[in-house]
């Protein structure tokens, strides 16, 4: 009994609601008890009835804000931190990235205008935070593929990877990719990777390179040679083990048996 109640009580809330949308006027002049009644109600309880998107600058859009025309120094804020970005869903990083790409673009327009006028691009480390942060959003899209792929298939879902020999000798961090003609046909893929190496002139090549990169060690470490022989010259009572832990490349004892080293080591304990 108590649900047939309920239930004839439904059409008469319906009805009234009808009747209160229609005594509703858009004629100033109309005093309508309704009206008075409708502004009575809790704030909470209104619904805005209207509404308005973004302005849309068309290709200002392009540049920065015009308040920041003319200025040597624009304040901004650092770059998104990949722990930070960890934090948000796959759709709060796909809105973020078309935000960071619109900036990217502005900043670049606004560089390359200032180029043009010969003029200071103001702040252009904001580039450099922008590519940083849209840099983490990748990083971190691709560990949560890495790991979905993981979980599905036992994979990473990245292209694989292998190393090769150029034709120069050296190695090279190849990316594999599916190709719709064979390898051993496709003739264009065979001359822009050219695998493999020999003859007297590669051969000669790989010696110069061994020994450029040798020379550039050795220099390395003299240059280290030097740096702890002027700190023993300067600080002759200088703690070894932070030399050690500084340098550790440099031979400690080789240097110590030197005669120089070792006449300003004796004479400093005579001071």
């Amino acid at each position: 009994m108590a649900t047939l109640i309920k239930a004839l009580r439904v059409p008469n809330t319906v009805n009234n609601v009808a009747k209160l949308l229609k005594n509703l006027s858009l004629n100033k002049n109309a005093a309508s008890p309704t009206y008075t009644a409708l502004h009575r109600i809790p704030t909470f309880h209104r619904v805005a009835l209207l509404h308005t998107t973004a302005r849309n600058h068309d290709l200002m859009e392009f540049f920065d804000d015009e308040k920041n025309w003319n200025k040597n120094k624009i304040q901004h804020g650092r770059s998104w931190k990949a722990d930070e970005l960890r934090n948000k869903s796959n759709e709060d990083l796909h809105k973020l990235w078309y935000v960071l790409l619109k900036e990217r673009n502005m900043l670049m327009t606004m560089e390359h205008a200032c180029n043009e006028a010969y003029e200071l691009f103001p702040s252009p480390e904001r580039i450099d935070k922008v590519q940083e942060s849209m840099k983490n959003i990748e990083t971190v899209v691709r560990e949560r593929n890495e790991a979905y792929y993981q979980l599905e298939t036992g994979e990473t879902g990245e292209r694989p990877t292998k190393y090769v020999w150029n034709i120069l000798g050296m190695k090279q961090f190849y990316r594999l990719k599916q190709h719709l003609i064979p390898k051993h046909l496709n003739t264009k893929w065979k001359q822009r990777h050219l695998f493999g190496y020999g003859g007297h002139a590669v051969r000669k090549f790989q010696k110069l390179y061994r020994e450029k990169l040798w020379n550039e060690k050795r220099r390395a470490q003299n240059r280290e040679k030097n740096a702890v022989i002027s700190l023993l010259k300067k600080f002759p009572n200088v703690d070894i083990d932070t030399l050690k832990e500084k340098y550790p490349s440099v031979d400690m004892d080789k240097i110590f048996r030197s005669r120089k080293v070792k006449f300003l080591r004796v004479a400093s304990r005579y001071e």
